[in-house]
């Protein structure tokens, strides 16, 4: 009987140990889902799949760039949701690229902000490949600054990966961008591509 009453409560205790960590999980998705948000998913999917990046990339980007303001400018003089430098914006709504001269302030524009950023990360990875941390790298430190890196063997190995981002606040930036893709990607974007 001793026995009996003994493996009852180890399994009650194994039992609810599960349901602890059942509930738990649940409880970190809601918080992600709170501090991970799909604003403007409309733009997002329009322009993600437009030049072919993946949602979760550009929600990431936002995320940590402006954490979804608009009006957000940073102290180099980013703005927008994006974050883009009103001087890389020029060049892109220039000739050479869309060829729409829109005014700097217009990146202050949801829709506007996202399509040209959606666009610049598209150029990166055209001109760099597909690997995120060398286009995330690029992103905010510059295609110069990664060009130079990635031709030297300081930094980068005969593959042209970096090993090295020598930029702190560029090496934070990139870690943090991949923790907010692997985040949405585990939130949102999952399940769709095991289907």
């Amino acid at each position: 009987m001793q026995n009996k009453k003994r493996l009852t409560v180890v399994f009650t205790i194994i039992v609810l140990f599960l349901l602890l960590g059942i509930l738990c999980n649940l409880a970190w998705n809601q918080i992600d889902r709170i501090t991970h948000p799909q604003k403007n998913l409309d733009l997002v999917e329009k322009y993600a799949k437009e030049y072919e990046i993946p949602e979760e990339v550009v929600y990431a980007v936002i995320k940590v760039e402006s954490d979804f303001q608009p009006l957000a400018k940073s102290r180099v003089g980013a703005i927008g949701l994006m974050q883009m430098m009103p001087v890389t914006f020029e060049w892109l709504t220039g000739e050479e690229h869309l060829a729409e001269y829109l005014p700097v302030t217009s990146l202050y524009e949801p829709e506007v902000s996202i399509r040209y950023g959606v666009y610049y990360l598209r150029y990166l990875c055209d001109k760099f490949g597909e690997n995120w941390d060398v286009v995330f790298a690029a992103y905010n430190a510059g295609e110069g600054n990664v060009a130079e890196w990635l031709s030297s063997s300081e930094y980068s190995d005969e593959n042209g990966t970096l090993t090295e981002i020598p930029f702190e606040e560029t090496r934070n930036y990139v870690e943090r961008v991949n923790e907010a893709k692997e985040i949405y990607y585990k939130l949102y974007y999952k399940e769709n591509q095991e289907k």
